[in-house]
Formats: structure tokens, sequence, C-alpha cells
């Protein structure tokens, strides 16, 4: 009776230890956390490279104050220029060949598009993605990809409602990326407009990545009769699209996408002045808005940007974007007990009231098994020449 007794506990013994064996644990080891990232550093969106750039300096500081959980950051961060071929291509290396733990931050929709299915396949935490589109929060669908900004849907529907409690007699021109990204922030402005989209949307054109400009839509969307102008668009294109609009003098109601409204990323390179007026929907602080000046969480990014990007420019929110994700991926992992692969993705699904340095006062963190839309949150902001200037409340599409 006791052998037997003995021999059960034995294999209980090695079942368990079986259970502990099947944990995914590639890319821990006791002294390192291995993380992959693609990012734009070359191409029609390099503009982003201020991200991935961001988030390289952050670990890096973490790895000099000792790392987390006592492990050292290795973040490899590689070049898809935002071409989705190239991503897969990348993707694939990151997963096959360096074994990341994960997969962090990376770039785009059309390129994330191109991977989507295969880092769930592959079952690899597919984290805090940076691109709105609202399909990252399909955790019964997808439950290895989570998004992080507010979605662009639900940013389309905030401008859209705008519009229609505003403008007088809008007659709408819409010019879109010709992608998910842009074709969910259009669907979303022309779901907000309901049963009026037909009669008050004039004109609807897109572009491609690879055209070497928007100035022949710009033009048509004008001579449409146009006045009301919705700028779905990454920050080069969008950039020429502010500036051709004041080169011909069109001057709609312009609502310009929050991908694009960095100040030094966008307006500066379009001409402050003919920035002015631009409406926006921002969930960051304007790092060159004074009255963050006393803040406590702009101090603490400021600080960061002085010791770690010295003579980076302090006017492009990307900055600001790259170290309130990096932010949110440490606090995920450091509270993170279990850093399997499924450990990892159980955490990120468990995050509480998080208010992170450069994320507007009010707009917290939260996600649930059930909610993977970690920030729903934004203010409408209109540009003076110099800053954004928030006006009415914070619109929560969490409630």
């Amino acid at each position: 009776m006791r052998i037997r007794n003995l021999l059960a506990a034995a294999a209980a013994a090695g079942l368990l230890a079986g259970t502990a064996q099947a944990a995914d644990m590639t890319g821990i080891t006791d002294t390192t956390i291995k993380i992959g990232n693609t990012n734009p550093y070359s191409g029609p969106a390099s503009v982003y490279s201020t991200i991935g750039k961001t988030i390289s300096a952050y670990f890096k500081m973490v790895n000099e104050m000792g790392g987390i959980q006592g492990r050292q950051i290795d973040f490899i961060s590689l070049d898809d220029g935002y071409s989705p071929p190239r991503t897969v291509e990348q993707v694939r290396k990151l997963v096959e060949q360096e074994e990341v733990a994960l997969l962090f931050q990376t770039l785009g929709t059309p390129t994330n598009s191109a991977i989507h299915r295969y880092v769930n396949s592959k079952k690899v935490p597919h984290l805090f993605v940076a691109t709105g589109a609202s399909k990252w929060g399909q955790p019964e669908k997808y439950p290895w990809t989570m998004g992080f900004q507010p979605t662009y849907d639900v940013e389309g529907e905030i401008y859209a409602k705008y519009v229609l409690e505003n403008v007088e007699n809008p007659k709408i021109a819409i010019l879109f990326q010709n992608d998910d990204y842009g074709k969910d922030y259009r669907d979303g402005f022309l779901r907000g407009l309901g049963d009026k989209a037909d009669e008050l949307v004039v004109s609807q054109l897109p572009y491609e990545v690879t055209d070497p400009t928007v100035d022949s839509q710009i033009v048509a969307m004008k001579d449409s009769g146009a006045n009301v102008f919705f700028n779905i668009t990454i920050p080069k294109f969008a950039a020429q699209a502010i500036r051709k609009s004041c080169e011909i003098g069109w001057k709609p109601t312009h609502l310009l996408n929050n991908v694009s409204s960095s100040v030094g990323a966008t307006l500066t390179p379009a001409g402050l002045d003919c920035s002015k007026g631009l409406i926006t929907a921002i969930y960051l602080k304007d790092p060159v808005d004074p009255q963050w000046q006393d803040d406590a969480g702009y101090k603490e990014w400021v600080g960061f940007m002085e010791k770690h990007m010295p003579g980076a420019d302090m006017t492009d929110v990307n900055y600001a974007y790259g170290y309130n994700v990096s932010k949110l991926m440490h606090i995920t992992l450091d509270g993170c007990k279990d850093l399997s692969r499924e450990g990892i993705m159980a955490c990120a699904a468990n995050l509480k009231d998080i208010e992170l340095p450069m994320v507007l006062p009010g707009i917290l963190v939260n996600t649930a098994a059930d909610d993977f839309y970690p920030i729903q949150a934004e203010q409408l902001s209109q540009f003076d020449g110099e800053r954004w200037v928030a006006f009415g409340g914070i619109i929560d599409a969490s409630k």
C-alpha cells in the first residue's frame, strides 16, 4: 500500500514537473528578458523612428538601474520601412531566430495586419502595438495581440459629432490612407455622421504610402466645395496636406487625426501659421504646452530626455508617446510573477488604473481578459499657432 502511494506521489510530482516545463519560457533566462520590435527607421513613416529610439533609450536606462526583476532587457528593434512584407520577414526573424519572449510596440496598421495571424498562431505576446486600429482588441479571436492607444474608429466618431454640433451646413471632404488604418478612421467618422453621411460627404479620396505627394487630392477636395476636411494621414502626408491647403487658400474646418498631431514632426514642417486652427483629439500631454511645466509626469519625462536623449526635438510628442508605452511595458513586467509567455499575456490583461507620466490627467490605463483597449479616452484640442489648446471635457469611449 505504501509503495502504491509512493508511486502515485511520484507520478503526481512528475505530472507537475511536466506542467511546469510546458510553460513557454522562450526568451526568458535568469538574467535576461528578450523583447522584439519592428519600427520604420526608413521609408515613408520614418518620422516614427523616434518612438523606437525612445524605447531603446528607456530600456538602456532600466538596465543601468538593474533591469526588471533582476533581469537585463535585451531589446531588439529591426527596421521594416513601413513595408508589410518586410515586417513579416523581420518578425519571423525575431520569433524564430532571436526567440524573443514577446513582441512590443510593432508600429503601423498595415504592418501589424501582416503579422497578426502569424504571431497569434505562434502564441507570442504581441503587446501594446503602435496603431489604434480597432481590431487589436479582439481577445476572443486574437488572444495574443493587444493595442495601446485610443482606437481610430472611436476617434473618428468624436470628430463626426463635433462637425454635426459645430459646423453650419457642413460639406465634408475626407483624405485617407488606403489601408486598414485609413479606413478604420474613415468608417468610424461615417458611422458618427449616421444617416446624414451620404448627404454631407462630398469627396472621399485615398492615397497610397508610395505616393510622392497628396497635392492633387487637396486641390480636388477644394474644388468639391467642401468646408470640412478630415485629414487621415501619417505625418509626411499630413504636413503636405496642411501646407498645400494653405498655399491654395482653402480654409475648411480642418480635422487632423491624432497620429499626426505632433508639433515637431508634422506642424512645424507644414508651417505653424498654416497649422493654426487645426482640430485634433489628444490623450497625451503636449510637450510645448506651458501648463505642464510644473507637472510631475512632465518633469519625469524631461529628466529622462535630458539625460538619455540629449539633443532630441522636445516639441515632438512621439518622444512622449514612446516614453509612456515603455513605462507601461516596464510596469507590466515588473509586476508579473509568471514570466512565461502565457503569464506575461495574463499580466497585460490585468492592468488597473495605471497613470502614465505623459498621458492627460484623468485618463488611466485599464485592461481585462475581455478588454484589450488600454486607453479609451481623448479630449478635443485646437492649435493656436504655438500649441494645442484643449476644449470641452475628457471623452471616455469606455463609458
